[in-house]
């Protein structure tokens, strides 16, 4: 029996897995294993059996390391205990707290508690409240709750504050030294509406040099990019709180910035009309889309003007508009931005890049913090635009970096594993679109389904399945290219007021360029192991890590799994706030999409109000649905009838549990599912044609009604009738309890009365009864 480590994953029903340091299957743990540990501590386990699922089950041999961080969670009283029920249902357990630990908490309002005793066998865990966050209905109280569930850092420390605030308002001279000055240049940032700090300007004009077969025919383009490096150093307290932070976390109304608002909104932000510093990638781009040359140099811009992304679409589809005219002197500027853009797009489209047509919603709260609307957010030209020119630039940081062959981090994103990609041809067939991947698929391949499938009613599964094949893109020493957007070398160079590793490619670049090193700090290494991931290699230790490459291997995995956090904390928020949402319309019927198909029921998103929620298979009829894993579908048994991604459906909201952040639908049965339920039954009932033919569905079903109405009803005549002759004994209704009446009667002058009975018994038995 081996023994294993790892780090436990609690369940809300109780058990848990843990995810091991070495090796790929997560170890499963009972309820009872899981009494005295809790959701994120370190184990030793010891694998005792394999359940019928395959699973290898573990029995705990120790606890390794107890996962310090306070607990958030609602304050109870009951039968006179006070209890704290942990938000994160993982924590399996509720904690008890003494009187001497509430800190004038009142029962009913969220706090987080600090455990002074852990659970064991036999008792429950014990702490005391550290922090009373208010009550559970405050504006922003969900914010405040997912910040601390998933430990994210949402004060800085007093030093960042105090060396933030002893930066400059402005630029000074020494500022600008050894930099290009870009002042003259109409640089723009196009952003969204609601967009605070800027980070990214661009512009372009054509461009030709050169005679005969050296001539070049494109444009230049430059995308400008704050530069942070230029303030954040390595070692200073602002560098620190950032790389802990390694990320912003975006939520509805908030943003928690990885940067004090001194730099994010002031120093680094590309605000229009003020001179800022930013490192540019300069490009050359053939009418081909092909970037023939670049160069990267430190400079000082002054962007020209702040567009939003709707008044970019409106220039562009109408250059004589009122948008155009407010702006007429950027107006051939933008035009030469789309010119550029549609020849990327072309070599994008050469390139085999997978290209997905998702809606993306938007979250449009009240005073309150609560939803007062989703609405969908699409995408134009001008969202594309920059993000070409953001690709390009990133995609010339990479291969700088890498011909230059110093240590960085690349953002890598891989193709299907073998299982995912025998999963994913096995679907295909089933569908029977005449596509597959190749048993070393290309990105062009994916791209080529998305295609041809993306007018279909189930484009969203297809498209789904095809991402769930591939893996997650994370950050890495080990350039591996990128698969979906078919790159060779990628890195993220476009953002670094917001994302930590794109500052860390700054300072490489810079370092490069004055023929120097840049080499990671020791502080860098404090941070905690990283996290197993399933068919991946056992992630370094970092107090073991002692080569350049190791140490920016946890680099890239720090920030890989802070990513993964805040958008695990977003979502939490975006669920809450869905729920809280759909509380208002509980009752109510709302036409939706299948948007997912499960073995447990569907995930259905309501086209009015961009809600997903379920219909659990128990919703469905009263009859047996069997999942389909390779056609992505619920059969019924009896009826035949399917349910697959994309069909329509009419449900009603039945019930929203806040806690759990789930909404639960029940199917509202009409005439069309009638005419489905009925053509499916008569299809498998194998009817002739003909008769299949005739009539509607609806009509076919009362029609097998009625006959069965008429048959009863001929039935009940039929003993009516013959109660009548037998003098109103109704058991002479039933013929076997008429023989038995008539053998009681002869019973007295037979000789054999039980032989007499069986005799009669069984003459008036049906011929139809089975031999036994």
């Amino acid at each position: 029996m081996s023994e294993v480590e790892g780090v436990v994953q609690g369940h809300r029903d109780g058990h848990g897995f843990l995810t091991p340091d070495v090796g790929v299957q997560d170890i499963y743990l009972s309820v009872q294993e899981m009494r005295a540990v809790m959701h994120g501590d370190r184990l030793r386990v010891r694998i005792v059996r394999t359940d019928k699922r395959g699973r290898p089950e573990g029995r705990v041999l120790e606890i390794l390391e107890r996962k310090k961080r306070p607990i958030i969670g609602r304050l109870l009283l009951e039968s006179g205990i006070w209890l704290v029920a942990p938000e994160d249902k993982r924590m399996g357990q509720d904690i008890l707290i003494p009187k001497g630990g509430l800190a004038n908490a009142t029962a009913g309002q969220v706090v987080a508690v600090e455990l002074t005793e852990p659970p064991s066998l036999y008792s429950k865990p014990v702490g005391r409240i550290v922090e009373v966050l208010g009550e559970i209905d405050d504006s922003g109280m969900e914010i405040e709750i997912a910040v601390r569930k998933y430990e994210v850092p949402h004060r800085f420390s007093a030093e960042t504050l105090a060396q933030a605030g002893k930066l400059p308002e402005k630029l000074r001279a020494v500022d600008l030294k050894h930099r290009i000055d870009l002042r003259d240049v109409a640089l723009v940032t196009i952003d969204g509406e609601d967009a605070r700090d800027f980070d990214d300007a661009v512009y372009c004009e054509p461009h030709k040099q050169g005679r005969g077969k050296t001539a070049f025919s494109g444009w230049r383009l430059l995308v400008a990019i704050a530069d942070v490096s230029h303030y954040v150093k390595p070692g200073d307290p602002l560098d620190g709180d950032a790389y802990e932070r390694a990320t912003s976390v975006y939520f509805p109304r908030r943003v928690i910035p990885m940067l004090p608002e001194k730099l994010s909104n002031g120093l680094c932000s590309l605000n229009p009309n003020e001179d800022r510093l930013a490192m540019v990638c300069d490009m050359l781009v053939t009418e081909t889309g092909e970037v023939q040359a670049y160069q990267f140099y430190p400079a000082v811009i002054r962007s020209h003007a702040r567009f939003t992304y709707n008044e970019v679409a409106a220039v562009l589809g109408n250059t004589h508009g009122p948008e155009a005219a407010k702006r007429r002197e950027l107006v051939p500027h933008l035009l030469h931005l789309h010119e550029v853009y549609r020849a990327l797009l072309a070599e994008r489209g050469r390139r085999g890049a997978i290209d997905f047509d998702t809606v993306e919603t938007q979250i449009v709260c009240d005073d309150n913090g609560r939803i007062e609307k989703i609405i969908p957010r699409t995408r134009n030209d001008a969202h594309k635009l920059i993000e070409e020119a953001m690709l390009a630039a990133n995609v010339c940081a990479a291969d700088f970096i890498a011909h230059s062959k110093h240590g960085s981090l690349f953002r890598v994103h891989e193709g299907p594993t073998p299982e995912k990609r025998v999963a994913l041809q096995a679907y295909l067939r089933a569908l029977g679109l005449g596509l597959s991947i190749s048993d070393n698929p290309k990105p062009s391949e994916y791209q080529a389904i998305a295609a041809a499938t993306k007018d279909r009613v189930d484009s969203t599964q297809i498209h789904a399945m095809l991402l769930r094949s591939m893996q997650q893109a994370m950050y890495t020493s080990a350039n591996a290219g990128h698969f979906g957007l078919s790159y060779l070398a990628y890195t993220h160079f476009t953002s670094p007021i917001r994302r930590y590793p794109d500052l860390l490619v700054h300072r490489v670049i810079k370092a490069i360029l004055a023929d120097k090193r840049y080499h990671l700090d020791a502080g860098k290494m404090d941070v905690p192991m990283a996290t197993k991931r399933p068919g991946r290699a056992a992630p370094i230790d970092p107090s073991k890590a002692s080569t350049e490459t190791e140490r920016w291997e946890v680099v890239g995995a720090h920030c890989s799994a802070n990513e993964r956090r805040a958008d695990e904390a977003s979502r939490d928020v975006e669920a809450w706030l869905k729920c809280r949402y759909m509380r208002e319309h509980l009752g109510e019927e709302f036409a939706g999409t299948v948007s997912a198909v499960t073995s447990f029921g569907l995930f259905v998103q309501l086209d009015a109000l961009y809600v997903e929620g379920l219909i659990h298979i128990t919703e469905l009829g009263g009859e047996y649905f069997r999942f389909d894993e390779v056609r992505q579908e619920l059969r019924g048994e009896r009826s035949g009838l399917r349910y697959a991604t994309g069909a329509r459906v009419q449900v009603q909201v039945s019930r929203v549990d806040l806690d759990a952040r789930k909404i639960d639908f029940r199917l509202v049965t009409d005439n069309e599912e009638a005419k489905l339920v009925a053509r499916a039954m008569r299809d498998k009932a194998g009817l002739p044609a003909s008769e299949r033919q005739s009539g509607s569905s609806v009509e076919a079903l009362e029609q097998v009604r009625r006959t069965d109405r008429e048959v009863k009803s001929g039935a009940k005549n039929a003993r009516k009738s013959r109660q009548a002759r037998g003098g109103g004994n109704s058991a002479a209704a039933h013929p076997v309890k008429a023989a038995r009446q008539e053998a009681r009667g002869a019973a007295p002058s037979s000789k054999q009365p039980g032989q007499a009975k069986l005799a009669a018994i069984g003459a008036a038995e049906p011929r139809t009864r089975k031999r036994r």
